[in-house]
């Protein structure tokens, strides 16, 4: 079986890629029934020559491998028909945009697994970017604090060569007496919470967060049965929230009164009650000045993230009288940073880190009968239809 690492063709450019080159010697190691090939890039953050060091082909006609693996959504005039393709479609939640990517991938009888979709037996997915998400999406609502009170001066993280020299940026700062809440459990938050304990911010319980003052900046994390309650008053149940949101509402407010600074890691799933709205921020007693949402739901959850940024200008401010964007240091406004594609600005280490785990998830299944049933449940399209687990998508595919 012979694997195509492709080069990445969506704007703006990611330089990201699956597999570094040394991951990459690690598989054919592990696998050596397997053939590699790597298209040329001229964006990738590892460069062409990385890879031929370590006798990997590269060329600019991949179209013998059998498997295809990238990052970002191919363009459908790049597809290549017949073949098996990896990558972030951002179809599975019928996003309009990409529902012509999706119907030219049936078009050309492509079997899609989408990195979004290789999930374990009980849904949990396996694979992602979301710790360098939360890593960076936590630097920057730091950044933005001290641009905006003239506390201190970060660079860019895209401006810095990896997670370490991050990190050493962060050592130069002192933060204020502030108060921190950071939504969340899984990869991202965990990324979030990284910085935060690099910095050395103290974690405290959500009762000590919601009932006292401190004399050092501190952050408290919560998930959805802090931020979320039953309406008829009942003791909540996780597991039935993720089944059925509907008999829930926020519970968010009493944090929203005594929170400084808001990282949003958490995951927002369909019909789940929004944490705060336009009219919760209007609430004389809203306290909330600074919000890192790296989940990024637009209009949705987190009432003021009215639209993504961009890597190139990431923050911006939300007026909450007007419910209207601002300048993101307008006195009276909540600084937002609202990045959408956070781990861009860490390519090396997310590349490594995913490359890592798609090593140990993904292609052990190819040469084991998929003994584990990974490629099964993964797999969106064969034979130019939908797989059973997403019939679901038919409707999506079929509007003219």
């Amino acid at each position: 079986m012979k694997f195509a690492i492709i080069k990445e063709r969506k704007n703006p450019p990611d330089r990201r890629v699956v597999f570094s080159p040394k991951t990459l010697a690690e598989v054919r190691t592990r696998f050596p029934q397997a053939e590699f090939v790597v298209e040329s890039s001229d964006i990738r953050i590892f460069p062409d020559e990385a890879y031929e060091k370590y006798g990997f082909a590269v060329s600019d006609d991949v179209s013998g491998a059998d498997v295809m693996i990238g990052v970002k959504e191919v363009p459908i005039e790049a597809l290549v028909p017949n073949k098996t393709y990896f990558f972030f479609s951002h179809t599975i939640k019928k996003q309009p945009y990409n529902r012509n990517l999706l119907k030219a991938i049936l078009d050309k009888n492509i079997d899609l697994y989408d990195h979004e979709t290789i999930v374990d037996v009980n849904g949990y997915r396996l694979i992602g970017f979301g710790r360098y998400a939360g890593l960076v999406g936590a630097y920057n609502g730091f950044r933005a604090l001290g641009l905006r009170d003239g506390l201190f001066k970060l660079p860019k993280v895209e401006a810095l060569a990896d997670l370490y020299a991050v990190k050493t940026e962060l050592d130069k700062i002192t933060l204020p007496n502030i108060k921190i809440l950071l939504s969340g459990t899984g990869k991202v938050a965990n990324g979030a919470a990284e910085i935060l304990d690099h910095l050395g911010v103290k974690e405290v319980s959500d009762a000590l967060y919601l009932t006292s003052q401190f004399t050092e900046p501190v952050y408290c994390r919560v998930d959805v049965m802090e931020y979320a309650k039953r309406k008829d008053g009942k003791v909540g149940d996780r597991l039935e929230f993720y089944k059925d949101p509907t008999d829930y509402e926020s519970n968010f407010m009493p944090y929203a009164k005594v929170t400084d600074m808001f990282i949003a890691g958490h995951f927002y799933g369909n019909k789940a009650p929004y944490l705060f709205t336009r009219e919760d921020a209007r609430h004389p007693d809203f306290n909330i000045n600074l919000v890192a949402d790296i989940s990024c739901d637009i209009d949705g959850p987190v009432a003021s993230t009215i639209r993504p940024s961009t890597i190139e200008q990431p923050f911006y401010g939300y007026d909450p009288q007007t419910e209207s964007e601002v300048a993101f240091d307008e006195e009276g406004a909540i600084t937002v940073m609202a990045v959408d594609n956070l781990p861009c600005e860490l390519p090396k280490d997310a590349s490594e880190g995913f490359g890592e785990t798609f090593l140990t998830q993904v292609i052990p299944a190819f040469f084991n009968g998929d003994a584990n049933g990974i490629l099964q449940r993964s797999k969106i399209t064969e034979n130019g239809k939908l797989t059973d687990r997403f019939k679901y998508l038919q409707d999506y595919v079929e509007v003219k």
